[in-house]
């Protein structure tokens, strides 16, 4: 990796690989990282030099980047050649690579869920089957539309929301054991508190 630190270096090699579980190949991984870290925009011959890559390793890379929407096209004046920069904003970053995956991966299983319930279950091990799929089904359409609810929060809102987590479970934690304390009641027999309500 030419005229690159040691710390860079290494973002960039552990990315690569982390790049891998997340549905990236190792190069366009690296790629990525090294457009992210340096933060400035990069052409093909740039990125190649840099990470000695093959020019045409680096042409289907940012293809891929491309379709992932994880890098942005631009010309810079006076320069007839292509640039590539990554999105500023961290949680753009994060919010496109969440919708990729969606599309990519979610979606097909949603469809393929949906199919699947609209069948007439023949035996009595379709029926079970089908209800297993509906379950599946139902959460995963509720993670979608947590998601598209995501997807429509500033970036202050989505970090205050997410630094709230542990907090927003020990509340859930309390309503649930001052739920199952009160015990049933004549109309309220899942054993539910009921607030009083003012006369």
């Amino acid at each position: 990796m030419h005229n690159l630190s040691p710390l860079t270096q290494r973002f960039i090699l552990h990315f690569g690989e982390m790049g891998s579980r997340w549905g990236i190949n190792r190069t366009v991984g690296q790629m990525y990282a090294l457009l992210y870290v340096l933060g400035k925009p990069l052409n093909a011959d740039e990125i190649a030099d840099y990470l000695s890559f093959s020019r045409s390793n680096v042409s289907m890379g940012l293809k891929e980047l491309q379709s992932w929407r994880l890098v942005k096209l631009l010309h810079l004046p006076g320069d007839r050649r292509e640039y590539f920069e990554p999105p500023k904003d961290i949680w753009d970053i994060f919010k496109a690579l969440l919708e990729e995956r969606r599309r990519r991966e979610v979606e097909p299983t949603l469809s393929m869920l949906r199919d699947a319930l609209l069948e007439n279950p023949g035996t009595d091990a379709d029926v079970h089957a089908q209800q297993r799929m509906r379950e599946m089904y139902d959460l995963i359409e509720l993670s979608s539309s947590w998601f598209d609810d995501v997807q429509r929060l500033s970036p202050e809102t989505l970090a205050s929301l997410m630094k709230m987590g542990s907090k927003v479970q020990k509340l859930l934690d309390v309503r649930d054991k001052f739920r199952f304390k009160a015990g049933p009641t004549p109309d309220n027999t899942a054993g539910e508190a009921k607030l009083p309500v003012p006369e």
